[in-house]
């Protein structure tokens, strides 16, 4: 059974806007100084020190931005008054500087994050007692004993739900783009196993880029296998279907739309690591799925480019359900709260229909369907999270996943494998493109909530955000 947290009062809109307010006045006029006061001594509390490093290295590991870290350690460090304090954080280090005044050396603390899992319970948890400590509502002692019932807290859901969760996206997807009971039930089986593989390499020491190309491996050959069975036995299933849906399991979605926030944020270093992220993931799904299809061809695997899945631009209802089934599994895995999950579910099927209508209806190229769609999904999602005083990114990262390329990849691929290189390129190319205009169409959406709304999240509002004033901002 999961652990119960215990969780103070709801917040006042009014009060929690004001009390940010306040602190972000406090953090700009300190900011401004011109320099420090001698007179004025203020000893950190190493305890508190210790606090904000340590939610800071939590919300890192468990796949929050750096932006909202940043805020989070921020926030955090003017509740328990640590003095003048900066915060810098990267892909995976933490440093909180504070200098107590007068003679007084500055102190400072960092923390390294090792070990990456996506919990986006821990996220909404951790941003919870961000927002209490800022409202006064949680003390020191209380926040040091709430920080340690979330890190022992059990997630929402049963462990082998989380499993399954991944099954569940591919299943998901390959009803999505036309295959049957039995090819949903074959691409469940396949990245489960495909899962199962990494895992069983992780404990052993094996690199990420070998766990994801095993997985991509294993759930490809048993769709290779599938389309070959179709194809021998004339069952007339879209047994390739198995393969996107594995793709679009595998699709590095997260660090994808974080890695353009931090840019955007003017965190180049972390946006850096992170899109490098995504690329050995891409480049570990190419390989699995390549040297797979490879050997198919090269088998005699009968392969018809002109019928490969895809949901194109129909809206029917299995495409909605299985649209809506991706961002709801999707959510499941990186253990998002169940009470985000209808609201993700909707945006699943908003994301689609917003794509599928432009394109439809105005023949607009996929980029600009997709850029509108995560857009649309952006804002929405901005809006939510500012009204329930959550993360954002929960609410995000699934919601947009009905619109991962992996029918693109897959198509990229094949046709290296059948010695059409130049095609392939292209398609590959089209996939990347697809994937970069999902992250800024849903950051894009957030500024468009940013530049408008009063307040938010730890001071996320239009003032929340120094580095934009480097320049222009200023006049």
């Amino acid at each position: 059974m999961a652990q119960r947290i215990q969780r103070p009062a709801p917040l006042n809109d009014n009060n929690l806007l004001s009390r940010l307010r306040d602190w972000r006045a406090a953090r700009e006029s300190e900011l401004h100084a011109d320099g420090l006061d001698d007179e004025a001594v203020e000893l950190p509390d190493p305890r508190a020190l210790d606090l904000v490093l340590r939610v800071g290295e939590l919300l890192l590991a468990s796949g929050e931005g750096t932006e909202a870290v940043s805020e989070a350690m921020l926030s955090l460090s003017v509740a328990f008054e640590l003095p003048r304090t900066e915060v810098s954080v990267t892909f995976t280090a933490i440093t909180l500087s504070c200098h107590p005044g007068g003679d007084h050396p500055p102190i400072t603390g960092e923390r390294v994050v090792r070990r990456r899992t996506l919990d986006y319970f821990r996220v909404s948890e951790l941003h919870t007692l961000v927002q209490d400590a800022a409202l006064g509502q949680v003390e020191l002692e209380g926040a040091i004993t709430r920080l340690r019932t979330i890190k022992r807290a059990n997630p929402p859901y049963p462990n082998w739900l989380l499993v399954s969760g991944f099954g569940l996206i591919a299943s998901s997807a390959s009803l999505m783009v036309g295959g049957q009971l039995i090819v949903a039930t074959a691409a469940f089986v396949a990245t489960v196993l495909g899962d199962r593989a990494s895992v069983f390499l992780a404990k052993r020491g094996i690199a990420e880029f070998y766990q994801m190309a095993a997985a991509a491996v294993i759930a490809s050959s048993i769709g290779a296998a599938l389309l070959w069975a179709s194809s021998e036995l004339d069952l007339g299933l879209q047994a390739g279907a198995v393969i996107t849906g594995n793709i679009m399991a595998l699709l590095p979605g997260r660090p994808l739309v974080s890695s353009l926030q931090d840019g955007i944020s003017g965190s180049y270093v972390s946006s850096a690591a992170r899109l490098l992220e995504v690329f050995f993931t891409l480049g570990a799904i190419v390989s699995g799925v390549g040297a797979v299809a490879y050997t198919a061809v090269r088998l005699g695997v009968g392969i018809d480019l002109e019928n490969l899945p895809s949901a194109g631009t129909d809206m029917d209802l299995p495409v909605l359900i299985g649209a809506a089934g991706i961002a709801v599994a999707f959510a499941v895995s990186l253990a998002v709260p169940i009470r985000m999950l209808p609201a993700i579910g909707l945006m699943g099927v908003l994301i689609w229909v917003t794509y599928a209508g432009l394109r439809g209806l105005l023949d607009v190229p996929p980029i600009v369907g997709t850029v509108a769609g995560a857009m649309a999904v952006g804002v929405i999602s901005h809006w939510l999270a500012r009204r329930t005083q959550s993360p954002v990114l929960p609410f995000i990262i699934p919601s947009i996943a009905p619109l991962l390329p992996g029918s693109i990849l897959y198509r990229g691929l094949l046709q290296l494998s059948l010695d059409d290189p130049v095609a392939g390129l292209l398609s590959l190319s089209e996939a990347v493109a697809v994937g970069l205009a999902l992250g800024a169409g849903a950051n894009l959406g957030g500024e468009l909530v940013r530049a408008f709304q009063r307040g938010g999240l730890a001071g996320a509002g239009r003032r929340g955000r120094p580095a934009a004033r480097r320049t222009r901002g200023g006049y």
